[in-house]
């Protein structure tokens, strides 16, 4: 009778941990290993709760692409001060060690200096930020679509 109620007990917790699982959606899996997950572009809310939003990479303006595409290049860039340290000082980013993002000028169209619009990026894959309005906010860019 005591192993009886043993068995009971740890197949009631185990069914019970299941039920609990699948209300708050979690997997259902028993006895089976998941599946690693792939790798996804993070969102706003994974890397920067702070940050204020998202953008399309596909809604970006021209010259961001350019930026971009020297970044992945290496250079060479317009400005000195292109991929040199941001240090965050505004705090809508979230906050890493000194050195972690750099910044990047996406050029303006018809400016004779840099203007206002930037690429910060962080050490993570596809970490990139946009700003439009020189570091007053952050949008990180969703290359998904």
């Amino acid at each position: 009778m005591g192993m009886n109620l043993i068995s009971r007990i740890v197949r009631t917790g185990a069914m019970g941990a299941l039920a609990t699982g699948l209300l708050i959606g979690g997997a259902a899996t028993a006895g089976a290993t998941a599946s690693p997950t792939p790798p996804t572009t993070p969102t706003a809310s994974d890397i920067a709760p702070t940050a204020v939003g998202n953008v399309c990479y596909s809604a970006l303006p021209a010259q961001a692409y350019d930026t971009l595409n020297l970044i992945a290049r290496g250079g060479p860039y317009p400005f000195p001060q292109d991929g040199t340290t941001f240090y965050n000082r505004e705090g809508l980013l979230p906050p890493q060690s000194s050195g972690y993002y750099k910044e990047y000028t996406v050029i303006t169209p018809g400016s004779s200096t840099r203007g206002a619009r930037r690429i910060v990026t962080g050490n993570s894959t596809r970490e990139d930020y946009y700003t439009a309005d020189h570091y007053a906010s952050f949008r990180l860019i969703n290359y998904g679509c």
